[in-house]
């Protein structure tokens, strides 16, 4: 059995990842300082085995509380760093105190190392460390005090880990706006829009807090660590527009998260990249399309085989798919051929912008020289199925597993 820490698991994303951990079997060490709110999602979850789940009643805030994490807490497979906190004030930066400054780095930037420092000696070989940064650390939002910068440090911060510890498979998950309790009381008290925030999103809506758990499902497996170092931006395009037309809120609802996956796999060489999933028996599947055939371009052809691709996927797709495509690692590429290769990634955006409203996804999967292609199935089977469905044009940037990763 395979166990897993989850901070900030009593709300929203936090607990229902622990819900769909504990369904796949695993043992959860949750982590809250909310007493009644932790105690009431131990007690609704599953346990399989005689390992029962943790609870950890912690207020991360406070370094002693979380040095003596470790004791009573079982080995690990996987931290999870998700707690975090936006700024109650709507206060100028400028007046806003060093006091209130430091509350949310200590909680948003400082906890999660020191989380991972204190349960250093729990790791197993390959555990997989997780931490939940925000759209925010990728793009400023003002008026929230440290939120931005302390969410920008999250992701450096994950990736120096990584760096230093390539052993471990260390990755970080950036959502965009998701139904979260704490985007609600944004909502409420007038500080939040949902309009103004649907309109810059090319998919049309916000996330549910479910399709965050599942990107932390895979994150934290052991099919992640080609992806060690990385960000995973899961925002629904937001973070690749920049166009100043508004995107109406989308009609079409969200297919189940787990629903089968039929995929097609075209391109040259394409038999290795052929991912083996269970074929879907019934009418109801999720389509999805890998295309090779820009891996093997010709010099300075990446961005026309790329077009090839999506013309190939949009004449064969209505609405509710997905065309993954592989791209040559940019260390491979000529600088004569550089031009070619960005404007390859920034058509795959556009098109990620144009698909939105039909919830058409594109994404790519930058490729290292050497990697066995079986080790990218599990990355493969998450990008292009139906729970990553919040997931659309990103290149997603991968390395050998022997290879220390980089930021």
């Amino acid at each position: 059995m395979q166990t897993v820490l989850i901070t900030g698991a009593a709300s929203g994303i936090g607990r229902d990842t622990a819900r769909l951990f504990a369904s796949a079997g695993w043992q959860c060490v949750l982590v809250d300082r909310n007493v009644q709110a932790l105690e009431q999602v131990v007690q609704s979850l599953p346990v399989h085995g005689t390992a029962a789940h943790v609870p950890r009643v912690i207020d991360l805030t406070d370094r002693q509380q979380i040095e003596a994490l470790a004791q009573g807490t079982p080995a690990l497979d996987a931290i999870l760093n998700n707690a975090g906190m936006t700024e109650p004030s709507t206060l100028p930066l400028i007046e806003q105190t060093p006091e209130q400054l430091q509350r949310l780095l200590a909680l948003n930037l400082a906890a999660p190392a020191a989380v991972v420092e204190a349960c250093a000696g729990l790791l197993r070989p390959g555990a997989r460390i997780v931490n939940v940064s925000s759209g925010a650390g990728l793009a400023a939002i003002p008026w929230r005090g440290a939120y931005s910068p302390s969410k920008a440090g999250l992701i450096a911060q994950t990736q120096a880990l990584a760096q230093a510890r390539p052993d471990l498979c260390v990755t970080v998950l950036a959502p965009g706006f998701v139904r979260t309790e704490l985007v609600e009381n944004l909502i409420a008290t007038g500080r939040l829009v949902p309009e103004g925030a649907v309109a810059k999103i090319p998919l049309g809506r916000m996330a549910a807090p479910m399709e965050m758990a599942q990107a932390l499902f895979f994150l934290a497996s052991d099919g992640a660590k080609p992806f060690s170092g990385q960000i995973l931006a899961l925002n629904g395009g937001s973070s690749i527009y920049g166009g100043s037309r508004p995107f109406a809120p989308t009609t079409i609802d969200t297919l189940p998260l787990d629903l089968p996956v039929k995929f097609e796999v075209r391109g040259d060489h394409a038999e290795p990249w052929r991912v083996r999933v269970e074929e879907p028996t019934g009418p109801v599947r999720y389509e999805a399309c890998l295309d090779s055939s820009a891996l093997y371009a010709p010099a300075g052809g990446l961005l026309q085989a790329v077009h090839a691709a999506a013309t190939h996927f949009a004449n064969r797709h209505v609405q509710q798919a997905s065309l993954t495509v592989l791209l040559p690692s940019r260390s491979t590429v000529r600088w004569q051929d550089a031009g070619d290769a960005a404007a390859a990634r920034m058509l795959l955006s556009t098109l990620a912008c144009e698909w939105g409203a039909l919830a058409l996804r594109i994404n790519a999967i930058e490729v290292p020289e050497g990697l066995d292609p079986q080790q990218l199935h599990p990355l493969l089977v998450y990008v292009g199925g139906s729970a990553a469905q919040y997931l659309t044009g990103q290149t997603l940037v991968c390395h050998a597993p022997s290879s220390v990763p980089t930021p």
